[in-house]
Order: C-alpha cells, then sequence, then structure tokens
C-alpha cells in the first residue's frame, strides 16, 4: 500500500468514527435505500436504452430485408429481359445487403442478450430493495424504540434527582413549620400566663422598674394637684360666707 493510499485510508476511518458519533441510523438506512431506488433507476434507463437501440437495428434490418426483396424481384426482371448484367448488379446488392442484416442480426442478438441480462439485474435489484426496505423499517422501528426507551431512562434518571430536591424541600418546610408550630404555641401560652407583655417588651427588669418609679412618681404628683386644687376652692367658700 502506497503512502497516498495509506495516507487516504487513515482519512476515511477518521470521518467514519466521526460520523459514526454522530449519525442519525434512521436517516442513514433511508439514505441508502434512495440510493438503490436510483441504482434501479440507472438500470431501468439502461434497459430502455439498450431497448432503443434494438428496435432501431431491427427497423434498419427490416428496410434490408425488403431491399433484398427489392433486388431479388429486380434481379429475376432483367434476366427476363435478357439483362444478365443488371440482373448481376442487382444481385450484388441483394449480397450485401444479406451480409448486412447477418451482421446486423449478430448486433440485435448481442443487445437482446443485454437487455435480459439488465432486466435480470432489475428483477434481482427490486427484489433486494424490498427486502431492504422491510429490513430498513423494521431496523428504524427498532432504534426510535431504543431511542424512546433511553428518553424515558433519561427522564427516569432526571425524575429521581428532582424526587430528592423535592424530599429535602419537604423536609425543609417541615422542619420550618413545626418551628412556626411551637413558637406559636410558647406564644399562646405566654399569653395565657399574662406574661406576654413582657415577653414581648423588650427592656430589661431595670427599665421596667425605672417605668414603674416614673409612672407612680406621675400618679402622686396628679394627686397633689387634685388636692391642692379642692383645698383651695374650699378656702374660697369659707370666706365668701
Amino acid at each position: 500500500m502506497s503512502l497516498l493510499r495509506r495516507f487516504a485510508f487513515a482519512v476515511r476511518a477518521k470521518l467514519n468514527a466521526l460520523l459514526n458519533r454522530t449519525s442519525d441510523p434512521a436517516a442513514e438506512l433511508d439514505y441508502s435505500y434512495e440510493q438503490m431506488r436510483d441504482e434501479l433507476q440507472d438500470v431501468t434507463r439502461g434497459i430502455a436504452d439498450v431497448t432503443t437501440q434494438k428496435k432501431r437495428l431491427e427497423i434498419h434490418r427490416q428496410r434490408l430485408r425488403s431491399n433484398v426483396e427489392k433486388h431479388d424481384t429486380q434481379a429475376r426482371a432483367a434476366l427476363q429481359e435478357g439483362r444478365d448484367d443488371l440482373a448481376r448488379r442487382a444481385l450484388e446488392k441483394k449480397q450485401i445487403n444479406v451480409s448486412q442484416i447477418t451482421e446486423l442480426t449478430g448486433q440485435i442478438d448481442d443487445l437482446q442478450e443485454t437487455q435480459d441480462r439488465l432486466v435480470g439485474k432489475r428483477a434481482e435489484l427490486s427484489s433486494q430493495i424490498e427486502q431492504f426496505r422491510t429490513k430498513k423499517e423494521t431496523m428504524k422501528a427498532r432504534y426510535q424504540a431504543a431511542e424512546a426507551s433511553a428518553r424515558v431512562s433519561e427522564a427516569f434518571t432526571g425524575a429521581g434527582d428532582t424526587m430528592a430536591d423535592v424530599h429535602r424541600s419537604i423536609e425543609r418546610a417541615t422542619e420550618r413549620t413545626e418551628q412556626m408550630e411551637a413558637r406559636a404555641a410558647a406564644l399562646e401560652e405566654l399569653e395565657e400566663s399574662g406574661q406576654i407583655e413582657s415577653v414581648l417588651d423588650g427592656s430589661d427588669s431595670i427599665d421596667q422598674e425605672l417605668d414603674r418609679l416614673s409612672s407612680e412618681r406621675a400618679v402622686e404628683n396628679e394627686l397633689a394637684t387634685l388636692r391642692a386644687e379642692m383645698d383651695e376652692r374650699e378656702a374660697v367658700e369659707e370666706a365668701a360666707e
């Protein structure tokens, strides 16, 4: 194997490997089927061409046979007239036509043999195409079923991952719900015990005590003010009497 042939073989091998990774078997089968149908059309056109040539030669042979009959008639008529020279010329033309007829007959027989061979090849190729078509449809159905099964498996795998995420989400939601329920129960218990206000209030015990003293002082001041007003009113009333 020459260097150029080895290089071409290596290139074809790499291309085939690339196509095997990216090819669509269904499309390849359809393409092969169309190629076989094209070959069948080529054979059919070949048969038509051979048949046309055979018919053309048969028409020419028939014309020569008519000429043979004509020259034979001419030769007989010349002999009756005593014209041997004309009879000889007519017979010479007759022999030329007979020789051409013999040659044409051989060519016609060869064309007929070629036509029969092409017809047989066409019938065989047509049978192979029908068989391939059946296998093609079967393989396409198997491939499509396998592809669908693969998609289902991929979807199932993806669904497994999704379900894991769903379970984790449910667990987080359940945990938060339980925390909220516990908080609500605690608040409800504090409310019932009267401690909700102190719990909700963000001040510490010192702030609470200071607020209480301030409130008490305000009450005492207001009480003293009321007493002073009452004493003043009583003094005014006594002076009026």
